[in-house]
Formats: C-alpha cells, structure tokens, sequence
C-alpha cells in the first residue's frame, strides 16, 4: 500500500510538470494565422480584421472621387450656363497693321485702336443692329474705306486721324457698346464682328484709289449728285433710284416752326400776317435746290442744316405766323442709303451688289494693294 501511494504522487508530479511544460511551450510558441474558412458557397469568408482592412482601403480611394464627383458635375452644369467667348473677340484682339487715332469727344482724349476694331465700332454705331448682314458687310466697307481715305490724304501733323461724331463717323468702344446693348451685347458683337471679318482689309477703290465712301440713313426715293449738294462732281457718287428706302420709319417727318424760329436760324426778317411768298427749284433727285422765302434765297443745304431738318427734300405750308416742314428722307442722300442698303439685302443681294449699285463703276480692292504706304507705317 505503501508502495502504491508513493507512485501515485510521483504520478501526480509528473503530470504537474507536463501540464507546466505545456502551458510554458504554448505561452512560447509562434502563433498561426488562421486559413480561411469556406463558406457554403465556395467564397472565402474571412474574419473581421482582414474585413476591416478592406473596408478602410476602399473607403480611402472611394471618398475622395465622391466628393469631387458632385464638384465636376456642377462645374459641366455651370459651364453649360456660362456664355461662352465668342467669336468676336478672336477678331477684335488680333493685332493690326494699322491704328487710328480717333479723337473721343467726351473725354478730349485720343484713343488708339486698331483698324478692324475701329470698323468694328462705327458698323455697330452707325447702322441698325437688326439690319440684313450683307447690309452690315456694306456699311463695314464703307466705314473702313473712308478712314483709310482720311488717314491717307490728310495733314501728316494732325493729332488725331478722326473725331467720333457724325462729322466723320460716330464710333463706340467695347465699354460703350455694352452699355448701349447691355445682355443683348455679345449677340449683337457677334453678328457686327462676322460683317467685319468676312470683309476684314476690303475697300472701295475708283481709279485704283480709295474712294470718299458718303452714306445716309434714308432717300427720298433717289440719291443725290455729289454736286447737288457738295458742289464738287465725284463721277462715283451720282444719283441712282432708291426705292426700297419707303419702309423706313425716317421716310417721311413733319416740324412746325413758328416765324420767330425761322428768322433766328436763317438770319432773316419775316412780315407778320401776310402771305409769304415760297418758291423753290428742284435737283435731279427732287430734293430742293434753291428756296426764295419771302425775298431771301438759300439752298436747300443751308435751310435743311439751320433749321436741323430731316432732309432738303421738303415742302413749306405757312398757316399764319406758322410754316410747317415737311421731309422725305433722313440726310444728305449722297452714296450708300442705309435702309436701300438693307432693302437690297433683303432681297438676297451681296454686299458687293450693294457697293456697286450705289457707288458707280468701283471695285472691291484689299488694303496692301490700294493704301501699301499705309499698311508699312
């Protein structure tokens, strides 16, 4: 019995040495990392940490391009919305081989602007925005022609090549087009730049010369010789019928004058209560040549300025102390018409067409081969 105890505690203390020595060896021993479960399905069914790593990857690639996404989509919306630069301004800003120097009236300052932008500025101030594009590419040849003609001939020591009044042509910059146009401006600027392009460095020419390119807004149904109201014969600028110029809104106008108007304008005396004696010569083109009001003679020129009337072609109705005017056309109704420009467009004709109608036996000629001098300046 003994013996059998004795062997029973060795026992026990082998064991306890085993289980110590086991838990030793586990504490020790390099730990597996566990494979990978399949689920019922044939996927890998990993446990959470490897889960959670994935997760983290995907969200640090994926957050970024969702909130750039909504950005990049406003940005294609918005820049939907956005005029986009037109064309015009392609045009505008190319550089010039010649500049005019016109002399801007308000503010007594003489601004330098580039050839096409100068065109540019007198189409869009000289003619109605809503006129035909041929008519537009007609007028630009016009304006063009004629301040190539003034910068060629006049005095080399001038200060300015130009004014932007109506005694040469009137002319607006970009800031003063806006203004005048406001959200219709770049419409508008797009249709003058493509008549100002699409005729870029173009003049008219008589005898391989630029010509004096005159225009008004609307006849009387004619033009008017260059002599009938300037004197001077310019075998270019001769009276041709205009007929297209009746829809005009400026076709026909009526002012009354008292008599103490009429004296003061025209510098006269006129008897109070009688009849006035009215007589009147006619030009080629109807308009009136010479007037004999009550005893004093003038042209139809001199009374249609001094009294700021519409055109010389006019008739005179005196009721009592009274004399009513009445006009056809609106200015001085020699070279281009405006609105026979239009009318003519209108009807599917070219600019070229509308230049050599009004404009008798010229050519269409490109800026380096009519005015080389002015180009190599």
């Amino acid at each position: 019995m003994k013996k059998q105890k004795y062997t029973m505690k060795h026992i026990q203390k082998l064991k306890k040495k085993k289980s110590s020595t086991k838990q030793l060896h586990h504490r020790f021993a390099t730990k597996k990392s566990p494979k990978p479960k399949m689920s019922p399905k044939g996927r890998f069914e990993w446990k959470w940490p490897a889960t959670f790593v994935i997760g983290l990857s995907f969200i640090i690639l994926a957050v970024p391009t969702l909130i750039v996404l909504p950005f990049i989509s406003n940005n294609e919306v918005h820049s939907k919305s956005v005029d986009q630069p037109p064309k015009y301004e392609e045009v505008l800003a190319e550089e010039s081989a010649v500049e005019v120097a016109v002399m801007r009236t308000q503010t007594d300052q003489i601004e330098n602007v580039p050839l096409e932008t100068y065109v540019s500025g007198v189409v869009a101030s000289e003619m109605p925005i809503e006129f035909e594009k041929e008519a537009l590419k007609a007028q630009a040849l016009a304006a063009r022609t004629y301040i190539v003609n003034k910068m060629l001939y006049q005095e080399e020591n001038a200060d300015s090549d130009v004014t932007d009044t109506i005694f040469d042509q009137v002319y607006k910059n970009d800031t003063e087009l806006r203004a005048k146009w406001g959200a219709n401006y770049n419409k508008n600027m797009e249709k003058i730049s493509q008549a100002v392009s699409e005729t870029k460095g173009q003049i008219i020419t008589y005898n391989e010369k630029p010509i004096d390119p005159q225009f008004f807004s609307t006849s009387n149904g004619f033009t008017e010789n260059s002599e009938d109201y300037y004197i001077t014969e310019i075998p270019y600028l001769r009276s041709v019928p205009s007929p297209w110029d009746e829809i005009s809104p400026y076709y026909v106008d009526q002012e009354t004058f008292t008599f103490e108007q009429v004296e003061a304008a025209l510098d006269i005396d006129l008897p109070d209560n009688e009849n006035l004696v009215i007589e009147s010569t006619r030009t080629e083109s109807n308009r009136i040549a010479e007037l004999n009001l009550a005893g004093n003679q003038f042209t139809g020129r001199e009374v249609r300025e001094k009294l700021e009337l519409r055109s010389n072609d006019f008739t005179i109705e005196q009721k009592d102390n009274y004399l009513i005017f009445t006009t056809r056309g609106n200015g001085h109704g020699v070279g281009m018409s405006q609105y026979g420009a239009n009318g003519m467009a209108q009807e599917g004709k070219t600019y070229e067409d509308i230049i050599k109608y009004y404009y008798k036996d010229v050519e269409i000629t490109t800026l380096d081969i009519a005015a080389p001098a002015l180009v190599m300046k």
